[in-house]
Formats: C-alpha cells, structure tokens, sequence
C-alpha cells in the first residue's frame, strides 16, 4: 500500500512503537488475563471519542463491556450459538455497510471457541473477517487468552493478522512484547517493552529482561502445559468424570450438565434429534465417539442416524442387538470441510452464491465451486489424522459417506443427493491415502451438484447452515478371493406405503433386498431388479406370478474387485462360479441348473425376517415416526448371521394410508388413464390443471442426445414459478432412467414440481413399470408429495387414451417455442384454458391399488 494514511491507537508511544497504525491494522492483543487489555482498549475509546471517529463494537461474550458508558460507539450484539454461518454473515454485512476507515472493536475471540466448541473454527472465523477488515482500511482491535488454544487457532490468527502483541503483567507493571508487525521495522520494534505513564519503553538490561520472560509459560517447550481447546477439554473432562462415576464420586448434576454439552458440542442442536440422544446416549457413548473423530464440529445426521438406531436396539432389546454385526466407524467432523473450503479459497464463492438470483449464473458459479473443491488440499493435521485411520483399517474395504448437517433430518431426508464412495483400498499406503481423499473431495464437491443445490433451494433450505461432515464406515462382507462384497444388503422401511395386496399389514414394514453390495437396491437400476418383501408375508411376490417372479430377479450383482481395486457390476452366475464358500441355499433357488436369487430360505426359515421387524417397530416407536434403514446381512454358518445397520432415518412418509371412493359407472370416452396399479404415495382426489403427455413412439425414434433434452425441456416446463398447478405427467417406460432408450432420464430438480407421475408400459417389450420402491428415486417421489402411477396397457384393467389425449390442442410451441423439433414429443394440455366446461379429476386408493383420471364437468 503506497501513501499509507496514519491511524493511531491512542497511545502515541505505542503508535511509535509500531512505526503507526496503517489502514488495514488488525491488532491482536494475546493476555493472560482479559484486564490487562483494559488500559489498551481505553485509550483507544478516549482517542476516538477526542477525534470523533466513529467505532462499532461486536459483543458476543459474557464478560462485561470493553467501552465506557459515554462512548457513542455502533453496538452490534450477535448470538454465536446462532452458527457460524448466520455470525460471520452479519459481521461482513456490518462491515460493508460501513464502508472504509471505521474502527473497530471484538469481545474477547477465546469466548467463540467455547461457543463454536472448536478452535478450528476460531482460526477459520479469523481467517475471513480479517482480510474483509483489511480491505476495508480499517483499524480493528482483537484480544485472545494467551495459552488457551491450539496451534490450529493461534497459527490461523498469527498468519493473517497485521499486528501480533503479547501483553504481560508482572508486579502490576504491564509489559509488550510485539511479536509481528506487518511491513515495519526498526532495531528496537521486536524487544519487550514497559509500559509506565502511557509511554513504552524498550527493557534493555538482561537481568529484567529474564526475570520477566522467564516466568511466562511457554507450552512449547514446558512439558507441563499441555494446551488443549475447547473441544479436547470438554472430551478430557468427560473422561474424567466417568473416572467419577466408576467410583460412584461424580454428581448426577455434573454428569447430566456435561452430557448436555457434548450433545451439542459433537453430536446436534436439532432439537428433534436432541431429545433422542439425550434419551439414548449415555457419557460414555459420547466419549467413545469422541475418541473416534477426526477433527472437531458434529458428526452430521447420517452419522447420528447410524449410532441412534444402534443405541435404541442396545437399550431396548439387549437380545437382538446380540444380531448385530459390530462397526467401527470413523467421523470427520463438520469443521474440517469448514476448513477446506476455506484453505481452497471458495468461501468467498459460496458466499457470493447466496447472493445470486439468476439461475443460469447460478448453477454455473456452482459448477466453478464443484471444480475447485474437486482439486483441493487438506490441512496438515487432518491428514496426518487420516493415515492414522487408514493405517486402522489396514486393506480392508471402507466407504466415505456423505454425513451433512440437514440430511436425514425429520421434515428433509436428502436421499441420493450427497454422493458416497467406495474404496476398495488396495495399494500402498501412498496409493490408499490418494484415494482416499480424492473420495473425500468428491462427497464435499457434491454439495455443489445441480441436484443437491436444487433440492435445498426447493425444500427452503439454501440459507440454513448446511456443512458436511463425514461417516467412514468399514465396508460389511466378506473376502472372496479377489472379490469382496456382503451376502445380502438392502433398505427396509417400518411403513409399507405399497399395498400390492390385501394381506398385506403397512405396518409390519416392507424391505428391497439384493445379493452384493447395497447399491444395486438403493440405485434405481434399469438393466434389472431386485426383490421386495412385505414382512408381514414375505413371500407375496408384487410380480404376481411364479413365472413373471423368476422374470423380475436379480441377475447382476455389485461387488468390491480388489484385483482391479474398484466397485464394479457382475452377473450374479459369475459369483456363484467363483465364490464356492457363499451358502447359496439360503438366497438362491435352483431352476434348471440356474440360480434364481429368490431369498426364500432367509425369508421364511431364518430368523431375519423376525429380527427386521422386531428392528423396525423399535426404531419406529423411539422415533415416533415411521423410519427407513439400510442394512447388510452376513451369515457365520448356515444358521448364524449378523445384520448390520448402516443408516436409518425418519421416512417421510406420513405413516397413513387412506381409502378413496372412486365413481362408478363412467362413460368409457370420458376415461384418459385406469390403473389396477402399482401406485405409491398418499390415496387423492383432485383437479388435473395440465397434462403432460412424452408420446412413445415419437420419443423411441429420437437420437440419444435429444433425449436428454426431453428431460431438460420438462424441467423447464415444470419449474416455471408463474405455473402454480397440479400438473400430471405421462411417459413411456421409467422415468429417472439412467438409460434414455428404457425412458425419459430426468433428475428429481426437473420433476419436483409435478403432482403425479405416471409411468406407461410401452417402448420397449417385456419393460415392468418399476416399483423403485427403497430407492433415492422413490424416497425423492415421497419426500416431494409426488404420487407414483404405473399404466400397463396390456394388462387387464389397466387402460391409456392416447387418442383423445392427442386430440386436444398442444401447447408446446406456446410455452417453448424454441423447441420447434419436440412438438410431436412433447404433447401438453392447459385445460383451465381450452374452450369447454370439462377438465380431468383424478382419484387415486393407494390401498385398494386402483387409479383412475378422467374428465368431468368443471365446477
């Protein structure tokens, strides 16, 4: 900075001291006690009060006011139990409102490392408003407690403030010692100074200069101060008090006290989680998960969700949680991705981000976010951490779970929109290390993805504070040779909202099971199928026949291949073939030589089906609300096996399913659509404003690429803010397909709005509507009020008009009049704006499993 303007501190002998107060000056001052920064904040009040210059003072901690009732400074009182997110954001927001050369003045910053629970937190705190203030040319006055924190917060402070001061009192005499000063020198700048009658004056004899130096800790290299944060110190005093306890010396009021604390310190402050883990978690689970994490923040929501449903099986049926497979399981605390994003500089980025209102720029700011953090470096200590956790785990497989803040929260359960990775773990340490934080990188550059973003924007969410933590969890199975994967794995919910059949209790839970690896049954997978099992009977196949149940089985199977060290897909005759020590009796049955993975004999001789619905009417009642698990099955012998939950979550789903009466004796020309199902979602009765109709044969004959952009064209359509309507869309195949010949590929962003998807059998021969019952697809249908329809024409009493719905007048060149070449695809109809006094009413018994859309007389 040229022509630096000059400020003061009030002290003259201080400012020459300094060789000035520069614009910019971040001053902090580092104090045994916070009275000994008094004299300093004094005169800085009475100089600004003298010169009429104008100080805003941020009060954030308990101890009393820096400045003296007559000083007419802008007082700004901020809550930093709020988070980080809404503290910082007001404080950058004051500061540019406020614009260049203003003073400032901090509560003691040690007070947000207790609040935060974290001195990396404090260092990233600092690591943003400094610089702002910097920019800003302002004078800003900061104090820290001297000895109180770790490297992590005080190298953070040291690195990016202007001016660093060690404040010492000894015999009430004060003394500083400057320890930076940022582009000034002179011969005597770095010595101790005393401070006597408001001047400061260099210590140049030896014999005061050590009596005083001497006496002043130094944790470098004094073996007795070990100096920990606030987090360290709340785990170590947790320890100790359950030293206590074991000697029945500790209080119920201290342990209950300190249980609170680090609820909320390491674990959540959602008040619906906390009454939970408040119930189930006792101080030693707490410590245990402690003694766990890498890095400090919380755990994240599938974390919690993980260890919960754990801990309730663990208290409230000691005997079945003898079924469960032990984890061991890692937790990168939410801070760390704090860190990172701020250490790749993409803060500012995400910052800014909030504050765009284009889409379009939007999503592309996002895109230059997601690169970056697909690029980034880790601190020294987190990695330093994690060759300790790797070297853990040694060669086994692992998996890197997204654990965010929001997800799998009651009211948002962000299924599918984080991503997860495996890692199958082979190689050097070196080679394990890289891979391992290139999946890292990946989960946290997911929370830039089109998909995620989308959905936090659509459920409210984009300006709650959302960061990610993460789950390392031990991948469940077993070494085939150079194979590795679970013998069974899949998602079960407590409610079944798929009634297929009228034996069928809701309430007994359904599950969606798969040989290998659990992908293939949280994926919606369109080269194949997977089994679904109502618990209450289990074996009532929602294909209906013997016949089409061998048709609709699982044929391919995910697995871990350690040889080529990758997650890869396998036909499951293969696995047979190669894997002869797998008990096949119990998944497979045999057809002709062939292996049908029907899972009769887990189903219906084993104790699993008990033991998942024992597992889910637990979990149900501790939660108060119908749940979904994932969960792996392994068997030791032919009778033992051990499930493993991996996750669990509040399912969205209200937990009710309602009978609709659907009229009777309508004309056959006034019916569009009938369905004897599958439908899935809430059972309605209403209005249909628009249909939108994907005709199959125009759709069949397009080029790959302009599939896609039939699905990009229904985003549009539905996510026109100026169309609030219940909009009814109809295409061939299955929707969210990931191959475009088997139906329309769209993405949860691009459909979210739409009220009732439908599916239609027709396109490709032999193609079953897909039930997606237990995927992230249908989990999104259900987190979104969307309620499924599967139409196949050929079967009996399933009917679709495509004649009529073609004769109606198409819309399409109205809306997109861009599109010129999807007119014939893409066939829509407004009908609060046709001519006439007729409209389409749905009903729709989701128990009775019959839909039916028709036209009526508009009322």
């Amino acid at each position: 900075m040229n022509d630096i303007e000059i400020f003061s501190s009030g002290i003259p002998s201080l400012d020459e001291t300094l060789q000035g107060i520069h614009a910019g000056d971040n001053i902090v001052f580092q104090v045994d006690r916070i009275q000994d920064f008094h004299p300093f904040v004094k005169k800085y009040c009475e100089f600004l009060k003298s010169e009429n210059k104008k100080l805003v003072y941020f009060r954030f901690a308990e101890h009393p006011s820096f400045i003296p009732d007559d000083m007419n400074a802008e007082i700004h009182i901020l809550d930093p139990k709020e988070g980080f997110e809404q503290f910082i954001f007001e404080i950058l927001n004051v500061i540019e409102n406020n614009g260049k050369n203003v003073y400032y003045l901090f509560d003691c910053l040690s007070g947000l490392a207790a609040e935060w629970y974290s001195d990396r937190m404090l260092g990233n705190f600092f690591q943003l408003a400094c610089p702002y203030l910097y920019v800003y040319d302002t004078i800003t006055y900061f104090v820290l407690l001297r000895n109180q924190h770790t490297s992590i917060a005080v190298n953070a402070i040291h690195h990016t403030a202007q001016v660093i001061l060690d404040v010492f009192s000894e015999s009430e005499k004060l003394y500083l010692l400057p320890v930076k000063v940022f582009q000034r020198f002179s011969p005597t700048m770095y010595m101790l100074h005393s401070y006597e009658n408001n001047v400061f004056h260099p210590v140049t004899k030896s014999i005061f200069l050590a009596k005083i130096l001497s006496s002043t800790p130094q944790p470098w290299i004094d073996v007795n101060i070990d100096r920990h944060d606030t987090w360290s110190e709340t785990f170590f005093e947790a320890q100790r008090l359950l030293n206590e306890k074991n000697q029945c010396t500790c209080s119920e009021k201290d342990a209950t006290e300190l249980k609170t604390h680090l609820i909320k310190m390491a674990i959540t402050r959602d008040e619906h989680l906390y009454g939970l883990c408040e119930k189930y978690f006792d101080i030693s689970n707490l410590v245990d998960i402690g003694k766990r994490m890498i890095g400090s923040g919380l755990i994240g929501g599938k974390t919690i969700g993980m260890l919960l449903a754990r801990r309730i099986i663990e208290v409230d049926d000691s005997v079945l949680a003898e079924s469960l497979e032990t984890h061991d399981s890692f937790y990168v605390g939410s801070d760390v991705f704090y860190s990172y994003i701020i250490q790749n500089e993409c803060w500012w980025e995400r910052h800014h981000l909030r504050l765009c209102n284009n889409n379009d720029i939007f999503y592309k700011k996002a895109e230059v976010i997601h690169a970056k953090l697909m690029k980034g470096n880790f601190p020294h200590d987190i990695i330093e951490q994690f060759k300790q956790m790797l070297s853990y785990f040694g060669q086994s497989p692992i998996i890197v779970r997204s654990s965010s803040l929001q997800e799998d929260a009651y009211g948002n359960s962000f299924s599918g929109k984080y991503e997860s990775v495996f890692c199958a773990n082979q190689g050097t340490p070196e080679e394990r290390l890289k891979s391992f934080l290139n999946a890292v990188r990946i989960v946290y550059a997911s929370t830039m993805s089109h998909e995620a973003l989308s959905y936090r924007i659509h459920r409210g969410l984009f300006h709650q504070d959302e960061q990610m933590a993460l789950l390392v969890q031990r991948v469940s199975g077993e070494y085939y040779g150079d194979l590795y994967f679970p013998q069974a794995a899949g998602v079960a919910y407590s409610f079944n909202p798929f009634v297929w059949n009228k034996q069928i209790d809701p309430n007994q839970g359904v599950i969606r099971i798969v040989f290998g690896l659990g992908t293939r049954a949280v994926d919606r997978i369109d080269d194949d199928y997977t089994r679904v099992a109502a618990l209450n009977i289990p074996m009532l196949r929602p294909e209906g026949s013997d016949e089409k149940a061998r048709r609709y089985t699982q044929r391919i199977v995910h697995v871990l291949d350690l040889k080529k060290n990758m997650h890869t897909a396998m036909s499951f005759e293969d696995i047979v073939s190669r894997c002869e020590m797998i008990p096949l009796e119990i998944f497979a049955s045999i057809d002709t030589s062939l292996h049908t993975l029907t899972f009769e004999k887990l189903l219906t001789k084993t104790l699993f089906t008990d033991d998942m619905k024992q597992i889910l009417q637990l979990l149900h009642k501790a939660y108060n609300n119908a749940v979904d698990i994932e969960f792996t099955v392994n068997f030791v012998d032919t009778k033992e096996f051990k499930i493993n939950l991996l996750q669990c979550r509040p399912f969205q789903f209200t937990g009710e399913l309602l009978h609709i009466e659907i009229p009777e004796n309508l004309l056959q020309e006034d019916i569009l659509l009938e369905t004897n199902g599958p439908l899935i979602g809430h059972s309605t009765s209403d209005k249909i404003d628009r249909i939108i109709y994907i005709c199959p044969e125009e759709y069949s004959n397009l080029p790959l690429a302009r599939k896609y952009s039939v699905a990009q064209i229904i985003g549009t359509l539905t996510n026109d803010k100026k169309d609030q309507q219940t909009t009814m869309l109809i295409g061939p195949g299955r929707w969210g397909s990931r191959m475009p010949e088997l139906g329309v590929p769209v993405n949860l962003s691009e459909i979210k709005n739409v009220s009732i998807l439908c599916e239609v059998a027709e396109m490709h021969e032999g193609l079953n509507p897909d039930l997606s019952l237990g995927t992230h697809f249908f989990n999104d249908l259900v987190d979104q009020g969307i309620l499924y329809m599967g139409v196949s024409p050929l079967k009996a009493g399933d009917f679709i008009n495509k004649k009529v719905l073609l004769e109606y007048p198409n819309k399409f060149l109205e809306l997109q009049p861009d599109y010129k070449n999807y007119e014939k695809v893409i066939h829509i109809i407004d009908f609060p704006r046709i001519c006439g006094k007729t409209c389409p009413n749905i009903y729709a018994d989701t128990i009775e499993q019959k839909g039916i859309v028709f036209l009526a007389k508009r009322d």
